[in-house]
């Protein structure tokens, strides 16, 4: 049974954005990122789903459409071809994975998500670290530690499992 179009709409301003920068990242073509947001857009309006995590069922959604309209497209992929596929679907992964993680650092306690970004982003050591934030080593650690124990907890909890 189809959502009503109030939900549709609430769906499509809270994660169209984040589509089509997903889009965008795996076919940097305008046009088809409008007609794939679009078209996910619609299938979850048909189909209603009942996904655990709507943001990862629209990205596979949009995955799916952007694979089958490339096969679609006619082509017999050549050797040439066959590694540049292989590339788009390596940068839509990519891609996918940023978002993933971007949202469950936004799930961190700010002063874990500060550590891993001086830590994992930055590649800063443990004494600069220490230094810019202004806590002993032992507390950059320590905050380390837990932060990607709940990092483990939170990307559990939104499905992923590689």
């Amino acid at each position: 049974m189809p959502l009503d179009d109030e939900a549709v709409a609430e769906i499509y301003r809270e994660h169209g954005p984040m589509l089509r920068r997903v889009v965008w990242r795996a076919t940097s073509d305008a046009n088809r990122v409008e007609d794939i947001v679009q078209e996910v857009i619609l299938r979850v309006w048909k189909q209603a789903p009942e996904a655990e995590n709507l943001r990862a069922y629209l990205i596979t959604t949009a995955r799916h459409l952007i694979v089958d309209q490339y096969r679609a497209a006619g082509r017999r992929p050549q050797q040439a071809q066959l590694v540049e596929i292989a590339e788009q679907d390596s940068a839509l992964d990519r891609a996918l994975d940023q978002v993933l993680v971007e949202e469950a650092l936004g799930r961190l306690q700010a002063n874990h998500r500060e550590i891993v970004r001086c830590l994992y982003y930055e590649r800063l050591t443990v004494a600069e670290t220490s230094a810019r934030v202004g806590v002993p080593e032992g507390t950059v650690k320590s905050r380390a530690y837990y932060a990607v124990r709940n990092l483990r907890v939170i990307l559990d909890e939104m499905g992923v499992t590689r």
